[in-house]
This record gives C-alpha cells, structure tokens and sequence, in this order.
C-alpha cells in the first residue's frame, strides 16, 4: 500500500499494525480452524449454517458461528480471508473506532447468512448445503473500503491501481478461491455481505435525524460565515461540498 508522508513517497506492505477487533477475528478464525481440524467433521455439521438445520432444528447459533469457520480441505480459504480482514479491516477500524467497525462486521456476516436462508426455502440445493467462512462479512469491508478509500493507492502485486479497482480484482480473487469449484452457493453469501454492508452505510448516512441535524448545521454556519463575510477558499460551499463536510461527522 503506498504511503505518502511530507518527504517523498514510500511504500509498504499493509496497513500496518493490528486494530484491537481485527486482531481478535484473526486469532479467534485461527483458533477455529485448528480445532476444527482436530475435531473434524461433526464440529463443521454443528457449526456451519445449513437452512435446514435452521428451520427444522432451530440451530440459531450457525448464522453466527458459520462466520469463523472454514474449508478443512482448502488452506487457501482462511488465508484470502484473513488477509483480507486485516489488509482492509485494520485501517477501517481506526477510522470507524471498534465499536462500530465491530457490528458493521456481524452486520454483514450475519446478512451473508440471511442471504444464504432465504434462497434456501426456494433451493433444495441451498437448503441441504453447508456454508462456512467469514468471505460474506469481508466482502462487507471490501465494499467500505473501496467507498471510504476510492482513490488511495494500492500496490496490486506491482501494479499501483487506485483502491476501487484494486479491491475489485481482489475481490474477485478471494471469490473464486472461496467457491472452490462449487455451484455458486459462497457466491450469493458474498453478494449477500455486499448487499448488507451497502444498504447498512446508506441508512446511517440517511436517517431523518442525521437530515435535521445537517440542516441546522449549515443553517447556522451559514449564518456566521455570511456575518463574518468567510468562504471556503473563498467561495461559498456547494450543496455537495457541505454534504461531504457533513457526512465525515456522522460517525
């Protein structure tokens, strides 16, 4: 990822350090796959999200646990995922603070995994079919990054491309590792948790309150700058511009 300090430019791999949540979901997916390693198969049949289970067993706990799962058999799986959750997590933790970077995180598993119910009452496929991964939930972030960070550069292999592109092509990556040749069940949970992760940042940037409050804002600097004749940068704000301001102080 490139950096950009006053003196010049340099580059390094990566956020950086480990944000507090993202730390714990990596230790805490490590940990479950080593004991699902060691437990094998009936820990995956208990724990990973099976409509059927859902419905007919009342297994509530696997829209939740399903998330820290992954394939035993695909080493693959859990690597691109962690890699994610900490490349695109970490820094979107420190802007978000942990609170909120933690439910935007379950908010989207958890929508990855509704996803995954819903197609089952029409799918006999979905409905007998397993599915473990955190992929819904990283697709989540993947979609606040390339919305929060659209130009930030960062180097894809050794091309520098710009994030919204290079999160694209590495979600497209993380996607067909994570389907594994299967029918395409890990495909509707990712689109799931970008669905989920979209429509969750949409209604906290347009809840009628937020509307009032920015309303009164600029009404009231309004005010102020036109008494004191001020401008940004000597002109007034667009409607855009003063959305934009507005928007940064929602979270």
């Amino acid at each position: 990822m490139a950096r950009y300090p006053s003196g010049g430019v340099s580059y390094s791999f990566g956020p950086g350090g480990i944000s507090p949540a993202v730390k714990i979901l990596l230790i805490t997916n490590v940990v479950a796959f080593v004991l699902n390693l060691i437990v094998g198969e009936a820990m995956t049949l208990r724990l990973a999200l099976t409509p059927r289970d859902v419905f007919e067993q009342f297994a509530l706990w696997q829209p939740f646990t399903y998330m820290f799962l992954h394939s035993t058999n695909n080493l693959s799986h859990i690597i691109f995922n962690m890699l994610g959750l900490w490349m695109f997590g970490t820094d979107l933790e420190r802007t978000w603070g942990t609170r909120f970077f933690t439910k935007y995180y379950l908010v989207t598993g958890l929508g990855a995994a509704a996803t995954q119910l819903v197609l089952g009452l029409f799918s006999q496929t979905f409905y007998y079919t397993g599915t473990v991964g955190a992929s819904g939930a990283i697709y989540g972030l993947l979609l606040a990054y390339a919305m929060y960070f659209p130009h930030r550069t960062i180097i894809l292999f050794i091309f520098p491309l710009p994030a919204r592109i290079a999160v694209g092509i590495l979600g497209a990556i993380a996607l067909f590792s994570s389907m594994n040749g299967s029918s395409g069940i890990a495909h509707t949970a990712h689109l799931g948790g970008l669905a989920f992760g979209y429509l969750y940042l949409k209604s906290l940037r347009s809840r009628p309150l937020d509307e009032l409050k920015y309303r009164y804002l600029r009404w009231k600097m309004g005010r102020a700058r036109s008494k004191f004749d001020v401008y940004s940068g000597g002109r007034p704000m667009t409607d855009e511009e003063w959305k934009n301001d507005w928007k940064k102080h929602i979270h």
